[in-house]
């Protein structure tokens, strides 16, 4: 899964970059508002990376985990309907 979000990364982020450079060396010779619309485009991209990148996904288990105190992890095994082993 880490690979997959990296290489959506790293595309959205080539594609950022691209329309900068398109819209400053060529758009820009036929319409400046529509490179200046394409950098607008292009400043959305890299939050949108940086979320893509950062979420979990389905297979990071992350909430399940003991976190060291007994009575607060059997209370919330006891919230989520399970019991603790051993």
């Amino acid at each position: 899964m880490y690979a997959r979000r990296r290489h959506v990364y790293f595309a959205m982020m080539g594609t950022c970059i691209g329309l900068f450079v398109l819209a400053w060396a060529v758009v820009r010779l036929w319409s400046v508002p529509v490179a200046v619309g394409m950098c607008v485009v292009a400043m959305v991209i890299p939050p949108l990376a940086a979320m893509v990148a950062n979420r979990r996904g389905p297979d990071d288990r992350w909430w399940d985990a003991p976190s060291g105190d007994a009575r607060s992890d059997e209370w919330w095994d006891e919230l989520d309907g399970r019991k603790r082993r051993g």
